[in-house]
């Protein structure tokens, strides 16, 4: 296949934009010059000599098709990227070797076409596939179609993933593998009202979800009929959605539970391992957040017969791949099956790190035939390490509502010690509505728990991301919380350590005077700079290192907290680049020494104690500074300039119980209500949906319904007013 050629599939396509399917060979040496080439981080000894597939697809996008890439280039197999049109430029696409556009950006329309990737194959002359993970991973219908074909499924035969993948027939299989299980209905939930019925027979709380579903999707947790009715529905919704398949069942919600899961690795000659548990209860929306490994819950015992439990359920169904054995775990080391996974999970990296074992490598080695050149013996834990999704959302809403934009600037933290970062994006990627908000998974190993995470800490502290809004405050704020660095986490920890949400970092007075006069010492300097600019001469290019100081009234300008909102009266003296810079706040010597020439993070020193901080920006009445993660603006004005506020008119504020405004960009995917209809507070208005997600929107009074700007099937933009009440 030749640069540019394009081979035209009528049958495939209806619309003459879309009639093409297009493959282009792209040459190592132009990746390479285009910064394509990233080295792998070598984790087991890779056998050149070992036969092996001479070229894979890889039928997924983003960091996993990077991370498939990654491993395939060591092994020296060629790769082919499938994408559709929006991820033209993606970076998955500029590593491979080869890429096929597939179609347009909805998922359905590309990523779920499992007829156009096979044509893919057929064309490039793949000889295997790998699903990464969502997508067609665990679509049995897919994998025997491979088979069919002649390709090689990357992944469980097809029976494995079918006898697995249905939550209903798997927990059968479970029980008689004599794992343990969750009281529930052993059955397919038909409609709301069985739903009901169910769920009382069960006892409240009860666990809505998809049969055949996965990361999240398509869950919800009900504590009343009431919810059992709505959650039902959206679930079902979101599982025809995500999976193409929307059957539901119920069982037995475990209050305050952890949720572990064990790694297990099956070739096709009847061996199976487990490579140790990984604990993922710090979860919002039922989708994990910050995972570890290993547990700090889990002792060696409990760990020997959570890894058996998981290998004989492996070995029941002949599975033959990488997969995982979730369990919900109560605070007496009970272990219950939830379900297993038949695929790579998006939190692998964590265990790679503890075992040394290439997950990738030994999938596409036990695809191609070969045994595993492992033994259980030789299974240890190496260490600790952390993973956290560094997603782009707003974790001030909800612990994390989809954001959409431009990376405007983007710097991943790689310079720090034991720091991994699988990510699929680049300076200038756009983050869409079309799929998973996910930017980099940042990994963090050391030799213990506690070094892995100050680790992660320092990488999170180093992460420059501009252009869309992310969850990094989150992250940051969780991984030096007390519960959490104690290790005493359930499942419910989000909601129970932030009752009224995530607000941001909290500030100590120290920090807050810290924060107050680094802020105030940048300002000062771009007065003192400009000072010099528009007095010095113009045939003197020298500019004055005069000393000068400023005086202002500064304070924190936040609306998520009503905290630290005092104005500071401060001083600044300001003796130039090279010197440390003296602050007054409230008479109270702070001395900053360090560069402050830098545009994005500020490595400093505040009365000899390090101040690392990320600028965001610089205004007219201020600073927006990143410490702790969290950002802070911090207005700073001149005496006169802040007397002179008194007199400003504030500026008017909208009632939001009179309107419903669309808390993220998206697609509406429902519109249950007409203009002049009366309609009762907490009424759901419309459905919203957002990378696979969906939530409703209520009414926030009682009234009539005076307009509807939307319908469903229209995009929204976040902000955007969809329905407004007299």
């Amino acid at each position: 296949m030749v640069l540019g050629q394009q081979i035209r599939f009528s049958r495939l396509y209806k619309k003459p934009l879309h009639g093409t399917i297009r493959c282009f060979s792209l040459s190592r040496s132009w990746r390479a010059s285009q910064g394509y080439d990233y080295n792998l981080y070598t984790l087991d000894p890779i056998n050149l000599d070992e036969p092996k597939f001479e070229k894979i697809l890889i039928a997924n996008r983003g960091e996993i098709a990077c991370r498939v890439i990654k491993t395939a280039r060591a092994m020296g197999i060629k790769t082919v990227a499938v994408h559709s049109d929006v991820d033209s430029s993606a970076l998955h696409v500029k590593m491979a070797d080869e890429r096929v556009c597939i179609g347009p950006a909805p998922t359905k329309d590309s990523y779920l076409r499992a007829d156009k990737i096979l044509e893919a194959v057929k064309l490039t002359g793949a000889q295997a596939v790998h699903p990464g993970y969502g997508f067609l991973s665990e679509n049995t219908h897919f994998a025997a179609q491979l088979t069919e074909a002649g390709a090689v499924f990357i992944g469980p035969n097809s029976k494995a993933i079918e006898d697995m993948g249905d939550k209903i027939h798997s927990k059968k299989i479970a029980t008689k593998a004599g794992v343990n299980m969750i009281p529930g209905f052993d059955g397919e939930i038909a409609d709301e009202d069985v739903c009901v019925k169910v769920a009382n027979e069960i006892g409240y709380p009860v666990m809505i979800k998809a049969s055949a579903g996965g990361g999240g999707k398509g869950m919800r947790i009900a504590w009343n009929d009431k919810e059992a009715r709505e959650g039902f529905r959206l679930s079902k919704q979101e599982a025809a959605s995500s999976f193409g398949d929307d059957r539901m069942l119920v069982e037995k919600y475990i209050d305050n539970p952890r949720h572990i899961e064990m790694q297990v690795l099956c070739d096709k000659h009847g061996n199976a391992l487990w490579l140790n548990e990984r604990e993922c209860s710090i979860q919002r929306r039922n989708q994990k957040v910050i995972e570890e490994a290993p547990s700090p819950f889990v002792d060696p015992e409990m760990r020997r017969r959570m890894g058996e439990q998981a290998t004989q359920l492996a070995l029941t169904v002949g599975y033959d791949s990488a997969g995982t054995v979730e369990f919900l775990v109560d605070s007496k080391k009970n272990f219950y099956f939830l379900e297993m996974n038949t695929r790579l999970q998006v939190e692998h990296p964590i265990t790679e790190e503890i075992t040394k074992i290439d997950l990738v490598q030994q999938m596409i080695r036990v695809a191609y035939g070969h045994k595993l050149n492992i033994k259980q013996r030789d299974v240890g834990i190496n260490g600790w390490a952390f993973e956290c999704r560094v997603y782009a959302e707003d974790p001030y809403k909800g612990f994390g509502l989809p954001s959409i934009g431009r990376l405007t600037k983007y710097e991943e933290p790689l310079g720090t010690a034991g720091i991994r970062c699988d990510s699929g994006i680049r300076e200038g990627s756009e983050i869409s509505i079309y799929y998973d908000p996910l930017i980099c998974k940042l990994v963090s190993s050391g030799a213990n728990r506690n070094q892995a995470l100050d680790r992660i800490r320092e990488a999170l502290d180093n992460y420059v991301i501009k252009g869309v809004t992310h969850n990094i405050p989150l992250l940051r704020d969780i991984v030096d919380e007390k519960r959490f660095r104690r290790g005493d986490i359930t499942t419910k920890y989000l909601p129970e350590t932030y009752p009224q949400g995530f607000q941001g970092a909290s500030l100590s007075d120290p920090e807050l005077k810290s924060v107050i006069a680094v802020a105030s010492a940048l300002k000062a300097r771009k007065e003192h700079l400009s000072s010099q600019f528009v007095s010095q001469k113009r045939h003197n290019s020298t500019l004055s290192q005069s000393s000068k100081e400023h005086q202002f009234v500064v304070a924190l300008n936040d609306e998520r907290s009503s905290s630290h909102k005092k104005p500071f009266k401060v001083q600044v003296k300001y003796d130039g680049d090279s010197h440390p810079t003296e602050v007054l706040v409230e008479d109270e010597k702070i001395v900053i020494d360090g560069n402050m020439k830098s545009s994005n993070i500020l490595h400093l020193k505040v009365n000899g104690s390090p101040f690392n901080s990320q600028l965001l920006r610089k205004e007219i009445t201020g600073v927006s500074l990143l410490y702790k993660g969290s950002p802070f603006n911090v207005t700073v004005l001149p005496y006169e300039a802040h007397e002179a506020m008194k007199y400003m008119k504030e500026k008017p504020k909208l009632d939001l119980s009179s309107v419903v405004i669309a808390p993220m960009p998206g697609a509406i995917k429902e519109v249950k209500v007409t203009v002049g209809q009366m309609v009762s507070e907490g009424q759901e208005l419309c459905v919203i949906e957002a990378m696979k997600m969906q939530n409703s929107l209520h009414a926030g009074k009682t009234g009539k319904v005076k307009a509807v700007h939307c319908k469903s099937g229209s995009t929204v933009d976040k902000g955007d007013v969809l329905v407004e009440l007299e």
